[in-house]
């Protein structure tokens, strides 16, 4: 039997133990994130807004007509309105209401702030969803976030035996066929910042 000086097994300590890590790494990282069942394309984004202006009332002065004021530059008539926006931005809803019998306009009733930023966004682009093989694919997720998670990892699966993780990723597929690439983010925090969003996009690679 041959032993190793003790300088040199505390080495063998050493590496074997950080290889046990990349290893536990590894399997963590495919756990659960690229081997998700429930993987789906995006949601819509939350983009509208349903308001109801009908506890606003004066008895004495009798009907209103109810005007919003969407905050993005339309105006809505109505005692309840649908609106959705087209941009995920900060707004406030200004309802003025118009006396029936008088004509007079009472300006600002209720302000109403909307606020579009703060929600989860599980979402990513890619430059293109045709390819041949051979030839780089980009991806970016600028929107995605997890507001209540920290430490925010993001793992991307190619579907190729390909894995990478950040924010953006670029992949060169070497073999044709259809992948569904995965978006993944996982953080601390929470159950929910623990349990893999995942969301896919449909590239095909051509000859």
């Amino acid at each position: 039997m041959r032993f190793l000086p003790a300088a040199s097994r505390g080495r063998a300590a050493a590496l074997a133990f950080l290889l046990s890590l990349a290893a536990l790494a590894a399997r963590a990282q495919q756990a659960g994130d690229t081997t998700s069942v429930n993987c789906g394309p995006p949601l819509p984004r939350m983009l509208c807004v349903d308001l109801d202006g009908r506890p606003s009332v004066d008895e004495a002065a009798g009907p209103f007509t109810y005007q919003w004021q969407m905050g993005d530059g339309t105006t809505l008539t109505g005692p309840t309105v649908t609106h959705c926006y087209k941009e995920r931005k900060n707004y406030v809803v200004q309802l003025d209401v118009i006396v029936d019998k008088t004509g007079e306009i009472r300006r600002g009733q209720k302000y109403i702030p909307i606020n579009l930023v703060q929600q989860d966004v599980v979402d990513f682009t890619a430059s293109t969803t045709r390819v041949r093989v051979g030839q780089p694919v980009s991806f970016a997720s600028p929107e995605a976030q997890l507001l209540s998670c920290n430490n925010v990892q993001y793992v991307w699966d190619f579907r190729d035996g390909t894995v990478q993780q950040g924010r953006t990723a670029q992949h060169v597929f070497r073999r044709p066929g259809t992948y569904q690439v995965r978006f993944s983010m996982r953080g601390y925090g929470s159950a929910a910042c623990i349990a893999s969003h995942c969301v896919s996009r449909e590239i095909v690679v051509e000859p």
